[in-house]
């Protein structure tokens, strides 16, 4: 056949990766390479919600250039460059520098995608008929299921531990489509728990602002906890991996595996406490932001009642007297 057969390409084993030169800060610009799936998903949802943003301006609608700028560099930006840089050369050679994509792929791209707005985007672009499956999914009981804000948390939560202290780990360093799914698995997940807390799109299950904070502030342990956890461990993460790794061509550079892994784990705790305040700072802001909103209506509305009473005792002052 002219094509490659599937199943071979899909589980090609990561034992035949190329021969890498020393890992250097210069690795992360001259180690860029074509994944197609991170390609094609990148080309199409930047390109999809350009083509809306240009569509709401061809009608004299404005559209926010930071939303744009939020889903379309940062976010799908963030998610090609995790994917196909340095990041993605390296990321089955060493786990520190795995540990850094995952960082980007579970925390930033998640925030930055909310931040664009993009089911607001759909709803102010589609045609009739799109659009009301847009709604009737935003309304629908899978959706309430997928925002419950318990869920997405234990999900958020317990998703790292399982790829990292199960055979899941392995498996994406053995399968190129495991490790692929890995990827989109990380900011799905991260796009669950963080859409309904730091969006800007209508979705149900929508909370207050006390108890998004509550939700942020408590992922803060979690992430320091496991990074810890991997810190301490004396068995490596994806068992004899990195040894045989160290045992070939690469031998003469790569780090002794249990120390990567404790830099891995050190990166994993002090990056999430980071990512962690920088969304805290975030959703702060939208607190103050919809309170003086709030405030900006109340003040209306108060307004509003103060012109009613003064024109009904003008009113009542001017009409007829009893003779």
């Amino acid at each position: 056949m002219f094509f490659p057969d599937l199943q071979a390409v899909l589980t090609a084993s990561a034992t035949t990766t190329e021969v890498l030169p020393r890992f250097t800060a210069g690795s992360f610009f001259t180690e860029w390479s074509l994944v197609p799936v991170s390609l094609v998903i990148t080309v199409w949802a930047a390109g999809l919600y350009l083509v809306g943003v240009v569509s709401l301006r061809r009608r004299g609608d404005e559209w926010p250039i930071g939303r744009t700028l939020a889903f379309v560099v940062a976010g799908m930006g963030s998610f090609y460059v995790a994917t196909s840089s340095g990041l993605a050369a390296y990321d089955t050679t060493l786990l520190s520098v795995h540990m850094v994509q995952h960082m980007v792929l579970s925390m930033l791209v998640p925030l930055s995608l909310a931040l664009g707005a993009p089911v607001t985007l759909a709803l102010r672009t589609l045609p009739a008929t799109p659009r009301r499956w847009l709604l009737g999914l935003l309304h629908s009981r899978l959706a309430k299921v997928l925002s419950f804000a318990p869920l997405t948390f234990t999900l958020y939560v317990v998703s790292p531990w399982a790829l990292y202290f199960s055979g899941w780990y392995r498996a994406s360093l053995e399968s190129t489509y495991v490790h692929e799914a890995m990827h989109i698995h990380l900011v799905m997940v991260g796009a669950l728990f963080f859409w309904p807390l730091m969006g800007i799109d209508p979705l149900p299950g929508r909370l207050g602002y006390p108890v998004r904070m509550m939700l942020t502030v408590m992922t803060l342990p979690f992430h320091a906890f496991l990074g810890v956890t991997i810190m301490g461990q004396s068995t490596l993460i994806g068992g004899d991996w990195y040894p045989r790794l160290s045992e070939g061509p690469m031998g003469s550079w790569l780090p002794d595996p249990l120390a990567d892994q404790n830099l891995a784990g050190g990166i994993l705790w002090g990056s999430g406490d980071l990512i962690g305040l920088v969304f805290f700072a975030v959703l702060f802001t939208q607190w103050v932001r919809s309170s003086m909103k709030e405030a900006a209506r109340e003040d209306r509305r108060l307004d509003r009642l103060e012109r009613l009473e003064r024109a009904e005792g003008r009113a009542s002052v001017g009409g007829p007297t009893s003779g």
